[in-house]
């Protein structure tokens, strides 16, 4: 049995766990059929994107770009701080990153009772479904990057960071994605 890692191709070139990439590349593919899937909605129905989206909250949606952006960055400085053998420092980032997921989440949870109380429901229109099934799949993102953040914090290496980072950037490549295209793009 031999101890060299296995061969993965290109993917054994890219930081962390190349497995990972492999889900990321499966996550983007679907992000990306939802985004097809809301184009389409938009070409078919104008009218109906638009009222939909000047219901929506701009300063929200900006304030958890921002949030995002920031946590990503600290997850970045959570792998530098590693690779720099500063263990601790890399769990303070990690841990800075991770609260930042979590005032994203209460914003998305602000937005959501807003909408519900406005009577936008999933069932309101095809727009309100895309809405709430892309920001609601990546919401879930959200939340499952901060728990693989807590347990790369735990099991600290340079590799878990890495790999725990790629998700997270992920996650943040996704919003600012979608935010233009539902929020903004009119």
């Amino acid at each position: 049995m031999s101890d060299a890692p296995a061969d993965w191709g290109v993917l054994s070139e890219l930081p962390g766990n190349p497995l990972m990439w492999v889900l990321i590349l499966g996550e983007l593919l679907v992000f990306g059929a939802l985004f097809v899937g809301f184009a389409v909605v938009r070409l078919l129905h104008p009218e109906m994107v638009l009222a939909g989206q000047t219901s929506l909250s701009i300063p929200l949606g900006g304030a958890n770009t921002l949030i995002l952006v920031t946590s990503g960055y600290l997850a970045a400085r959570a792998v530098l701080a590693r690779s720099t053998s500063k263990v601790a420092e890399s769990r303070w980032w990690l841990a800075g990153a991770a609260a930042l997921g979590a005032c994203f989440l209460v914003i998305k949870g602000v937005e959501y009772a807003d909408k519900a109380a406005q009577g936008f429901g999933i069932e309101t229109n095809g727009f309100w479904t895309l809405f709430y099934l892309m920001t609601g799949f990546h919401a879930a993102h959200v939340m499952m990057g901060i728990i693989v953040l807590g347990i790369v914090g735990w099991k600290n290496s340079v590799e878990n960071l890495e790999t725990g980072a790629a998700f997270w950037h992920m996650v943040d490549l996704i919003w600012l994605i979608l935010f233009p295209l539902v929020y903004l793009l009119r």
